[in-house]
């Protein structure tokens, strides 16, 4: 699907069941590798960066069944520790295979991932957390070689609480002589999510939930089968696009307690929301308020909600602000926004948004996965018709954002 065409201007109503968490079964894809065994993993959203991650488990010497849901991983055979330079291109996060792969071959070899359209996210922390292991790191060319002939536990400092980082830091420390105590961990969900999934194939993590991660060393591991969480960023998106359309939703298959910032923000720009254990249900009579807020590390308010917040903005009544602190680039939406009349003033890390209803459809194209979905959702509160392209970008996190949208009364549909 490359485009996707929106009619805007209609209110959405209706149940919707929300996917596997992207952010958190990439990191149990690559945690697999631990395990001279097999995995299975339920809940697995069917999205090109699974189906990516796929290409290298199976590169590497996994056999791999997708079968519906459900992922199933023997990695008794791994062939090689080197993940080709075309997969880190397509997909950055591939450098969580490195903490894996260390850990269990001893070596790694990937290349520098380099920068995206939303910022540069550098990997000096990952590097620095495989050192204090005891690794080695080279640069040969283009290639980044990771290797120790035997890890030993550490204490890891984390100046900033790097997500990827912390889970490589993680998965190299499953298996390294001793303890290892990571401080200044991430503390989002998946994060969580990771911990008990790795606890749940024998590993000794405790801390869970913390910003102080201790890691006991174990022998091996054993096989096991663990089930996905809904994705907390592709419900945030459906939280956004009922307040840009209007209507009254249910979010089913989340945890609402992952999404307290974004919840709370619905609420103060005027949404009624009611939670439950596993669903959310919300209701936005009239324009939603413009409002200020800062991104943040979890808990805060998450970027990878950042675009679409602004495109609800966008539409919304009165003014606001948006202050980036995470990602230098995401800023990048309001460019494509302001086609479709959006009044947005970027000035460094802000966004100054005056809110104005309808938007006016236009042709734009995604440049990200986040700032496309930001897009569709701007395209409800648009009069007439949004046409947006490259949505190959979308694919990457969302299932079938058109199938998702229509189910709730939306005007939109996909073409090649």
């Amino acid at each position: 699907m490359s485009v996707i065409q929106v009619q805007g201007l209609r209110s959405l109503k209706g149940e919707i069941k929300i996917q596997g968490s992207k952010n958190a079964v990439l990191p149990m894809m690559a945690a697999a590798v631990l395990h001279k065994g097999t995995t299975v993993i339920h809940n697995v959203p069917r999205i090109q960066d699974v189906f990516c991650m796929l290409g290298i488990l199976e590169h590497i010497g996994c056999i791999c069944c997708f079968d519906g849901h459900s992922l199933t991983i023997d990695a008794r055979d791994l062939t090689q520790a080197e993940i080709p330079e075309e997969y880190i291109k397509s997909m950055r996060s591939s450098i969580m295979l490195s903490g894996p792969l260390l850990g269990r071959t001893g070596n790694a070899v990937t290349s520098f991932p380099g920068g995206c359209s939303i910022g540069e996210r550098p990997i000096d922390l990952h590097l620095s957390a495989f050192r204090k292991l005891g690794a080695i790191i080279e640069e040969k060319g283009d290639k980044l070689i990771v290797s120790a002939n035997r890890l030993i536990g550490s204490h890891i400092y984390f100046p900033f609480p790097s997500v990827g980082a912390t889970e490589n830091a993680l998965m190299s420390a499953v298996y390294a002589q001793g303890i290892t105590v990571i401080h200044g961990a991430a503390k989002e969900p998946e994060i969580i999510t990771l911990c008990e999934f790795l606890n749940n194939m024998g590993a000794d993590i405790h801390g869970t939930g913390t910003s102080v991660l201790t890691v006991t060393g174990v022998s091996e591991l054993c096989d096991s089968e663990f089930t996905v969480a809904g994705d907390r960023i592709v419900a945030g998106t459906y939280l956004m696009a009922v307040m840009a359309a209007e209507g009254d939703i249910v979010i089913q298959g989340i945890q609402p307690g992952h999404l307290a910032s974004a919840i709370s923000l619905a609420d103060r720009m005027g949404a009624e929301l009611k939670r439950y254990e596993s669903c959310l249900e919300v209701s936005m009579r009239g324009r939603p308020d413009c409002v200020d807020v800062i991104t943040e590390p979890y808990p805060g308010f998450p970027t990878d909600l950042q675009s679409q917040l602004m495109a609800v903005m966008a539409s919304a009544k009165g003014t606001g602000r948006i202050k980036e602190t995470i990602f230098e680039g995401r800023f990048g939406t309001a460019k494509e926004l302001h086609k479709l009349g959006a009044d947005i003033i970027i000035e460094g890390k802000r966004a100054d948004i005056r809110g104005l209803y309808p938007l006016k459809g236009n042709r734009v194209t995604a440049t990200d996965l986040r700032g496309g979905a930001a897009l569709v959702v701007a395209g409800l509160a648009c009069e007439g018709v949004t046409e947006i392209h490259e949505c190959h970008h979308i694919e990457r996190g969302y299932e079938d954002i058109c199938r998702d949208l229509s189910s709730l009364g939306a005007a939109i549909r996909g073409m090649q």
